[in-house]
């Protein structure tokens, strides 16, 4: 297959036989300028993006374990071949217990009351039934939750959004600076910190800086849910606002919004199916909703967790385990993330949009 840029050997930063495309970074996460800068190139290795391709990067830069060697078909003499994805259950468990201690701007017990008031069995999630005369927050302290940086950043995207698929989205330049300002905000906390040094550990990334690049790419790159007619999806649409297509709702999975909604009437809190087994925040839950009538069947939901929190356990799981059932361990209890990524887009060679990713819910 054709190469961009420069041959690789041993000494670059990508291999011949692995190699699928060495091509410029381009899109919304990349300025004009790294657009056709050899220090912009990304790999692609077995459809997977590694880490950035930097002129002059040596596989003696990289710590030992994201090499191994394999034996040639032919000739039966060794090679090196990148590994940068081999990431363990273990691994994945420690770290996630690593970004729930990190959360200190979640919720306390005192910030958030629930009245979960009736729960319903799995048979019942699809009647849409109204067993639940209250709403299902009856207090949130926004005074302290929501002065927090983080969650005054996320409050500011949330009206950002059409939410009928089909209808193109139109992102103005303020729109793009919000984005911005979110992203900025979330890397300074020690969440993103621990991921980024655990992604930079494994080799995933070279830098803090190519992972905010692509996380952006991932989560609040467009697409289309409506078979090309509009641009009408991201990523962080589907997950944090949420969508209607085909009459119901598609996706909604943050519970900033949720309470949002719920507060101003627009939303009708019908009864739960699922309450995870933390006494504190994050908890995990899920319920059945309406949003101006529209349907939520089954709605499974982090909540008191803060947006940095949720967008990075989200991002582990799919970098790790995309398209797969991801089990965490939050506070020595296990939980586990279904992500899907987007099959009829592309935002580089073999890079995919993210498209859904929630707490599973037994």
């Amino acid at each position: 297959m054709g190469q961009s840029g420069p041959v690789p050997s041993k000494m670059g930063s990508c291999f011949g036989p692995l190699l699928l495309a060495c091509t410029p970074r381009t899109g919304w996460g990349a300025k004009e300028s790294e657009a056709t800068s050899p220090a912009s190139q990304l790999c692609y290795i077995n459809s997977v993006v590694s880490p950035s391709c930097h002129r002059g990067s040596a596989l003696g830069q990289y710590p030992p374990h994201h090499w191994i060697e394999e034996k040639s078909s032919g000739e039966g003499e060794q090679r090196e071949v990148p590994s940068f994805y081999s990431v363990s259950d273990s691994e994945i468990k420690s770290v996630s217990e690593t970004l729930y201690a990190a959360d200190v701007n979640r919720a306390t017990s005192r910030e958030i009351v629930l009245n979960l008031q009736h729960k319903i069995s799995s048979d019942q999630t699809g009647a849409g039934q109204d067993y639940a005369s209250q709403k299902l927050f009856s207090y949130v302290d926004e005074d302290a939750l929501f002065s927090k940086p983080t969650f005054a950043r996320l409050l500011a995207l949330l009206n950002n959004y059409e939410r009928m698929t089909g209808k193109e989205e139109a992102v103005t330049t303020s729109e793009k600076q919000e984005v911005d300002a979110f992203l900025d905000e979330i890397f300074k906390t020690q969440v993103m910190e621990k991921l980024s040094q655990f992604f930079l550990s494994k080799g995933i990334y070279l830098s803090e800086n190519d992972f905010k690049a692509d996380l952006k790419e991932m989560w609040f790159g467009l697409y289309s849910r409506s078979k090309g007619a509009a641009m009408d999806s991201s990523g962080f649409e589907h997950v944090f606002h949420g969508e209607i297509k085909s009459g119901k709702i598609s996706g909604f999975h943050n519970w900033v919004h949720y309470y949002e909604l719920e507060k101003n009437g627009q939303i009708n809190y019908l009864s739960y199916s699922y309450n995870g087994p933390w006494a504190g925040y994050p908890d995990i839950m899920a319920f059945q909703y309406r949003w101006t009538g529209y349907l939520k069947s089954v709605g499974s939901f982090f909540i008191g967790s803060s947006p940095e929190f949720e967008l990075a356990v989200y991002t582990l799981c799919y970098k790790t385990r995309p398209g797969k059932l991801c089990t965490l361990s939050l506070g020595g209890k296990s939980a586990q993330i279904q992500t899907y990524s987007w099959a009829n887009s592309e935002y580089g060679a073999g890079k995919r949009y993210l498209a859904s990713s929630y707490p599973n819910s037994p």
